[in-house]
């Protein structure tokens, strides 16, 4: 319950601060921006929404981009990820069912950061491995026993996150954090 008391101001306070830098941006810049993060080949048919689930524009293929927010840098998704994101901010479960991918070429820019170890934490500590990211990508995996074996070190060029969890992903460095 302690943990909500304080995630909760801070999931508010993200979607307050997302929301305020969004409408000061134009449709234009936050589809470019929401761009950055995928290869064209992705972002050219894909669907643009802002955070809050606004679409800035349909796309015709299976991925879906957002702009950078307070909390994250921009990113383009495959499904499965949207419903992981969606998961960790109600932490509910997730049963992944297929390989799924999602691109940050962009880096995390001016986000704040995320625990390599645990999904809810809100900021550093000295025992959660807070990592701020160049650019990457993140792979979903269908089972986890995949993950074993692969390093949980952030230092490392891929490594697994949120490992023993059902958030665990594979994240592969692409460029070094600017």
């Amino acid at each position: 319950m302690d943990i909500l008391r304080t995630l909760i101001p801070v999931l508010f306070l993200s979607l307050l601060v997302t929301g305020c830098a969004q409408t000061q941006a134009s449709d234009v810049e936050l589809i470019a921006e929401a761009e950055s993060a995928a290869p064209e080949s992705v972002t050219k048919n894909a669907t643009i929404k802002t955070s809050d689930g606004r679409v800035l524009r349909q796309g015709s293929n299976s991925w879906t981009c957002y702009p950078g927010s307070g909390a994250i840098g921009p990113m383009c998704n495959q499904s499965q990820w949207d419903e992981l994101i969606g998961a960790v901010m109600t932490k509910a479960p997730i049963d992944v069912q297929k390989f799924s991918l999602s691109y940050m070429m962009a880096g995390e820019g001016e986000a704040l950061g995320v625990s390599n170890v645990d999904p809810f934490a809100t900021e550093p500590t000295d025992d959660n491995q807070w990592v701020k990211e160049g650019p990457h990508l993140m792979i979903l995996v269908p089972d986890q026993a995949i993950l074993e074996g692969i390093s949980t070190d952030p230092q490392d060029p891929v490594y697994v996150m949120w490992k023993g969890t059902p958030y665990a992903h594979i994240m592969v460095k692409v460029g070094a954090q600017e």
